[in-house]
């Protein structure tokens, strides 16, 4: 098997496993942010083994400067998986993820506002074109319920906290990635555990089933440690416009697992506002190339 057949494949895999995640949060009787909290603790854990097997020195080098940026990109990282996993309790988690893959327009839209950067026709056709995808989903998608509502708000949060990790990671430039998440996760320990102490009283794993300590571990060991590590080896290692590509593995099989495993329906407006909004994100990301004549 070849090198670069081998990094498409562990991406691959990568973004599989991301998509399966809620699977394994609906089975975890814990409120959202314990969850959130037990993943980054166990993840931190299991990155900071395979840092010190690399003989990897995560804040060697780290500028003064990153340390804030670094607190701020955990604590946002932490709360946007509290938000993620409510839009999970509260509508179906392929309306969830939909809402939450509306973060890289967020970026497209911010980026001008915090870096400068220009932003040109076609990212503005996109964000056009990701709204109108959204709305189709909140406005006609047939949502029902108000708690699918509240859901829906849910995952435009998380899409902001995300938007928000992502743009402060293009500030970040003394840590490579993987340092850099092992880092956050420690942030985000820090930040979640006074939070969960005094909104959720505490932390009582005593009352988890066999079935929910099986799923909170693979949630923090394999979604989380083992996966972050398969995703940033494979990363650098793909030409950004491929990597794009198949980072829309993840939604996919999120809607997959939320229509097949969990029997949750979606409608026809919805699959369409969801293809617009994927749709729309993956071509502002893509760079295309003019042929020459």
């Amino acid at each position: 098997m070849s090198r670069s057949l081998l990094t498409r494949l562990q991406f691959s895999l990568s973004m599989v496993v991301f998509g399966t995640i809620a699977l394994l949060v609906r089975n975890i009787a814990l409120t959202s942010a314990q969850i959130a909290l037990a993943r980054a603790a166990l993840a931190a854990i299991l990155l900071g083994f395979y840092l010190l097997i690399r003989r990897t020195n995560p804040i060697k080098g780290v500028k003064k400067s990153d340390l804030l940026l670094l607190l701020a990109s955990g604590t946002a990282m932490g709360f946007n998986w509290i938000l993620l996993f409510e839009a999970y309790n509260h509508t179906t988690v392929s309306l969830a993820t939909l809402c939450y893959y509306f973060a890289p327009v967020l970026v497209t839209i911010l980026s001008p506002l915090l870096f400068r950067e220009k932003m040109s026709a076609r990212s503005i056709l996109c964000f056009i074109v990701s709204t109108a995808g959204l709305v189709l989903i909140v406005g006609i998608g047939g949502t029902g319920a108000s708690n699918h509502f509240v859901g829906i708000l849910f995952g435009l949060g998380a899409a902001l906290l995300y938007a928000t990790v992502m743009l402060l990671n293009k500030s970040i430039k003394s840590v490579d990635g993987l340092s850099r998440t092992f880092l956050q996760f420690l942030a985000a320990i820090v930040v979640l555990t006074p939070y969960v102490l005094i909104v959720d009283g505490g932390f009582p794993l005593g009352n988890l089933s066999t079935v929910g300590w099986v799923c909170l571990l693979v949630v923090g060991l394999i979604h989380t440690g083992v996966t972050y590590c398969l995703y940033f080896s494979s990363l650098w290692k793909l030409p950004g416009q491929e990597a794009a590509i198949l980072s829309y593995i993840d939604p996919l099989v999120a809607v997959l697992v939320s229509v097949i495993f969990l029997h949750e329906a979606i409608t026809t407006w919805q699959i369409v506002g969801g293809a617009l909004i994927l749709g729309a994100s993956l071509l502002n990301e893509i760079r295309f190339k003019r042929k020459r004549t």
